[in-house]
C-alpha cells in the first residue's frame, strides 16, 4: 500500500482540511464522501472536492489528535473511498517544576544551527543550561528542517527523543554529499537555455533544441515517458515545430505575465525547481502532473517544495531511528516495541518498521531480524557508518575511473 506523507498547515487547521497537492492526485482521484479512520480507530466522514483542491471535514480529527501546524498525516489508500490516517505529532517542550515557574522569570529558548546550506537549514532550540544553584531541568531539544528562502512554506520537521539528537552530519574527514553541498551551494545559472539544461540535468529530461526559440523536455521512460515543448519567446508560437509532437506546451514567462489560452511556465518557478532538486530527488514522474495542470508558476513550486519537504522528512526520521540505535552496545537485542517507546511521536510505527527493515539489507547489514519482533545490532553505528562510508567511496571512485580496454588474448604460435 502506498503511504503518503502530509504535512498540515495553519489553513487546514482553521478550515479542517487538506490540500490537494499534485502528488496527492493519484490518492484522491474521485470527489465525493470518503471515510478516514484515524489512529484509535474512529472514522471521520470526509469530502473530496478534487474542483476546489480540497478534502473538507478533517476538524474533528485534527481536534482530537490535538495536531498543529507542521504537525504530520500519514495517509494510507484502503479501499476506494476509505483511507487510514496515522498522526505524527511534533513534541512540546516539558513544563519547568513549579517551584522554579513560581520564583523565577522562564528563559527563552535559543536557536542552535547544526548545519546549513544557503538553501536548508538544520537547527534545534535548546533551552539555557540553568545557573549554579537552580532546579536541574532537562534541556528541551527539537531538530528541524527550514527552508532558507521565506517565498517556500515550512517543510516537514524532523522530530527528536527526550535526549539530544541532531540529524547525522558527514564526518569532516571524508567528503560531503554532492547533492547536499557542492549542488545546493552552486549558483543557479541566469540564462534560460542554461537553467533548462540544469533543470534537465537534475531531474533527467533529455534537452534538446528543436528550433529557435522552442525548447524540448523528453522524459525517455518507455511506457510512462512524455515531452514538453517549451517556447522560449513569443515568436517560437508562430514556428512550425511549436506544439510538434509534443504531449504537454508552455510559454515561458515571467511571474507577473498571464498570457491568454496558453499554459505557462515562469521563470521564478523554474528557478525554485532547481533549487528543490538539488535538495531532494525530482524526476519527470514527480513533475507530470504540474506539466499536465498548466501554469506552472510559484504556487506550484511552494507545492513541489512541500513534497521536497516530505522526502527530508523521511530522510530525518531515518537518522533519528539509526541515532536512537546508536546509543545501544554493539551485539545486543534491539526491540521494536522499546525503540518505538523511545523514538516517541518522533516516527511511526509504519515508518520505524520500513526503517528496520531497509537496515537488515544489503548494503546497511546492521540488523539481524529475530523472531517477536526483535533484531540483533551487529556493530556499534558509528562503525557501520563508517563502513558504509568507505564502501560508497570506492564504488565513486570505480565510477571516476574510464573503463580499461579488455586484454587482448595471446595468439598460439
Amino acid at each position: 500500500m502506498n503511504q503518503m506523507r502530509y504535512i498540515i498547515t495553519r489553513p487546514c487547521l482553521q478550515e479542517g482540511s487538506l490540500r490537494l497537492l499534485k502528488y496527492l492526485d493519484g490518492t484522491f482521484p474521485e470527489s465525493g464522501p470518503a471515510q478516514f479512520v484515524g489512529d484509535r480507530g474512529r472514522e471521520y466522514t470526509v469530502q473530496v472536492d478534487r474542483a476546489a483542491g480540497r478534502v473538507w471535514g478533517l476538524r474533528d480529527l485534527y481536534h482530537d489528535g490535538n495536531l498543529g501546524v507542521n504537525d504530520v498525516l500519514m495517509i494510507t489508500h484502503l479501499a476506494p473511498g476509505r483511507y487510514q490516517v496515522e498522526a505524527i505529532v511534533k513534541p512540546h517542550p516539558a513544563p519547568l517544576p513549579s517551584s522554579r515557574l513560581a520564583s523565577e522569570p522562564t528563559p527563552e529558548a535559543r536557536r542552535v544551527v547544526v548545519t546549513a546550506t544557503p538553501h536548508v537549514r538544520e537547527v534545534r532550540l535548546e533551552q539555557p543550561r540553568p545557573q549554579p544553584g537552580a532546579a536541574e531541568t532537562p534541556a528541551t531539544v527539537r531538530a528541524t528542517v527550514t527552508p532558507a528562502a521565506e517565498t517556500r512554506p515550512p517543510l516537514a520537521p524532523v522530530q527528536a527523543a527526550p535526549t539530544p539528537l541532531v540529524p547525522v552530519a558527514p564526518d569532516s574527514q571524508r567528503p560531503a554529499s554532492p547533492r547536499s553541498e557542492a549542488q545546493a551551494a552552486a549558483p543557479i545559472p541566469t540564462r534560460l537555455e542554461d537553467q533548462l539544461a540544469e533543470l534537465s540535468r537534475l531531474t533527467g529530461y533529455r534537452l534538446t533544441f528543436p528550433a529557435p526559440g522552442v525548447a524540448r523536455l523528453a522524459a525517455e521512460l518507455g511506457a510512462h515517458g512524455y515531452t514538453v515543448q517549451l517556447a522560449l519567446n513569443g515568436d517560437a508560437l508562430r514556428t512550425p515545430a511549436w506544439r510538434e509532437g509534443a504531449d504537454y506546451a508552455a510559454l515561458i514567462t515571467t511571474e507577473a505575465e498571464h498570457p491568454q489560452n496558453l499554459h505557462r511556465l515562469t521563470r521564478e518557478a523554474l528557478a525554485a525547481l532547481i533549487e528543490h532538486a538539488r535538495l531532494a530527488p525530482l524526476s519527470p514522474i514527480d513533475l507530470r502532473g504540474y506539466w499536465k495542470a498548466g501554469n506552472l508558476d510559484l504556487a506550484s513550486a511552494a507545492s513541489i517544495s512541500e513534497l521536497v519537504g516530505a522526502h527530508l522528512a523521511q530522510r530525518g526520521a531515518f537518522s533519528f531511528v539509526l541515532l536512537t540505535l546508536a546509543s545501544q552496545p554493539a551485539h545486543s537485542i534491539v526491540s521494536a516495541a522499546r525503540l518505538a517507546e523511545r523514538l516517541g511521536s518522533g516516527v511511526n510505527t509504519a515508518e520505524l518498521h520500513s526503517i528496520l527493515d531497509t537496515l537488515t539489507r544489503a548494503p546497511f547489514l546492521a540488523l539481524t531480524p529475530l523472531p517477536g519482533g526483535q533484531y540483533l545490532l551487529r556493530g556499534e553505528v558509528r562503525d557501520l557508518l563508517a563502513d558504509l562510508a568507505e564502501y560508497a567511496d570506492g564504488v565513486r571512485r570505480r565510477l571516476r575511473q574510464p573503463a580499461q580496454p579488455a586484454t587482448p588474448t595471446p595468439t598460439p604460435v
